[in-house]
Order: structure tokens, then C-alpha cells, then sequence
């Protein structure tokens, strides 16, 4: 049993908040895979979409992955399996010869563009009742957590 008293307040705010976005997490993956699953999609390749369609350029995995903040690994298997089924293509990259580009087929783009329709009444369905600023302090405090576990990653030996 740990003791709470040796955290401070904001470390203890900071813990709550942590398990409540593991929950959410979990959720919103649930969520997501109900959403989209009439286009053949789930939620984690609806992540991977959004990575590429967020991307200013075909990326490689190990880029897609680094901006989605995940393991290139599970990236990997997830594009190769989309490419199999036609959602994602491979470009050869001129900076390097294995690592290949990823970018949207014809039938990626619909899906994509499928999932987009279907999330943004979602959202503001989700969304009803919550104050806007309060929602936009709330992203900026979870965007300031990820970036500083970011540096701590980055400064780790």
C-alpha cells in the first residue's frame, strides 16, 4: 500500500488523471471499433488512417509510428495487413530503399473519409453539454503531460 501523503496534491491530481485516461482509453477503443466497424475498419486502423491523412506526406511506419506515439511494430502489422486488403499502398521512398512510404489507396481514402462522416456527429454528440474552453484547458493539460513524457523518454539512457 503506498503512502499518499508523501505525493503532492498535483502529483495525486496528476495520478487520478492518469487512470482516468487508461479508462477512457479503453473506452474510446471500444467505442471506436462499434463505430467504424460497418466500413471494415477497427479503431486501430482508424488511428493508422488518421496518421497517414494527418502526415503532409507518405511517412514511413516507423514515422507513423513515432507520430502516433506507439510501437513501429504493431504499426507494421497493422499496414501490411490493411495493404493486403487494398486500404493502404506502399511508394518507394528515395531516402531509403526498405523503408517504404505508406499512403491512402482509392478504397483507404473512402474508408477514411467513411470513418470522418460517421465520428463528427459522434463527437458532438459526446461533446453535448460540456463546455468548450473546459474541453480545450482539459487537451492542453493532457497535451503538456504527453510532451513531457516525451522529453523523459527522449532523455533516458
Amino acid at each position: 500500500m503506498s503512502n499518499r501523503k508523501s505525493q503532492t496534491s498535483s502529483g495525486r491530481a496528476v495520478t487520478a488523471l492518469i487512470v482516468e485516461v487508461f479508462r477512457l482509453n479503453g473506452r474510446l477503443l471500444a467505442a471506436g471499433d462499434a463505430l467504424v466497424a460497418d466500413i471494415g475498419l477497427t479503431s486501430a486502423r482508424w488511428q493508422v488512417l488518421g496518421a497517414i491523412a494527418a502526415a503532409p506526406t507518405a511517412e514511413t511506419v516507423a514515422r507513423l509510428a513515432r507520430n502516433m506515439g506507439v510501437y513501429r511494430q504493431g504499426v507494421q502489422r497493422i499496414v501490411n495487413e490493411m495493404a493486403d486488403e487494398g486500404l493502404v499502398e506502399f511508394l518507394d521512398n528515395p531516402h531509403h530503399r526498405r523503408a517504404k512510404l505508406v499512403t491512402f489507396s482509392k478504397r483507404g481514402r473512402r474508408a477514411f473519409d467513411a470513418a470522418d462522416r460517421l465520428q463528427k456527429p459522434w463527437a458532438d454528440a459526446l461533446a453535448a453539454g460540456l463546455d468548450a474552453a473546459g474541453l480545450v484547458a482539459a487537451t492542453r493539460v493532457v497535451s503538456t503531460l504527453r510532451q513531457r513524457l516525451e522529453e523523459n523518454l527522449k532523455n533516458s539512457p
